[in-house]
């Protein structure tokens, strides 16, 4: 059985379903049967090598640490657990395998097929990536859910105040006593002077002083 499970072909089909595996628990949002299987197949793979005296403990505490930082990037933000978790599996995978050739064919053929379920499940199942929404901010602040970016005065338009302060150009009026951040037209408007709104562009309202 020893080597059976330690045959190239049965080595690379074992990291070929790990690496379904993993791939299929990236568009879920908690670790199911797909990752279950997956991992199975890399315990086999490495029971099939620590058997063989190909593996020893410093390299299955490598691989346990890996998949642990991999089952715990379901639960923590970002994806540095995940990440480190994937380095460190791979980094097990060699120091396992008797011929660092062999095994690094095995593993660029998983990671193939791999990428190859990880594309069909996005352009032919229209499957999201659950794992890595995590990191993007998908949420948009529409105007229709109440969100505006800033309150458009309009109503002020054709009004007359009094400057409140010094505009050079920018400074405060004062309308039906309330006060209210102005530019001037142009150049500068001495304090308690009468201005009038001429404009009004979102946040920024222009007024114009009156003789």
């Amino acid at each position: 059985m020893i080597e059976f499970l330690t045959d190239p072909i049965v080595v690379t089909v074992l990291l070929a379903i790990a690496g379904v595996g993993i791939v299929l628990e990236l568009f879920s949002t908690k670790f199911g049967i797909a990752g279950f299987i997956g991992v199975l197949a890399l315990v086999i793979f490495f029971y099939g090598h620590f058997q063989a005296g190909l593996a020893g403990y410093g390299t299955l505490f490598l691989f346990v640490g890996g998949v642990l930082l991999i089952f715990l990037e379901f639960f923590l933000p970002g994806a540095v657990a995940g990440t480190l978790g994937v380095a460190a599996l791979i980094l097990s995978l060699f120091l396992a395998g008797e011929d660092t050739l062999q095994i690094g064919v095995s593993i660029l053929i998983a990671i193939f097929i791999s990428i190859f379920v990880f594309f069909m499940m996005i352009k032919i199942f229209g499957r999201k990536l659950v794992l890595f929404n995590k990191m993007v901010l998908s949420d948009t602040a529409r105007k229709e859910d109440g969100y505006v970016s800033n309150i458009n005065r309009t109503d002020l338009l054709g009004k007359v105040g009094t400057a409140l302060t010094v505009l050079r150009p920018a400074g405060t009026m004062i309308i039906h006593n309330e006060r209210i951040d102005v530019v001037s037209e142009g150049g500068f408007i001495e304090q308690n002077a009468k201005v009038k709104v001429i404009k009004v562009e979102g946040a920024r309202i222009v007024v114009r002083e009156v003789k």
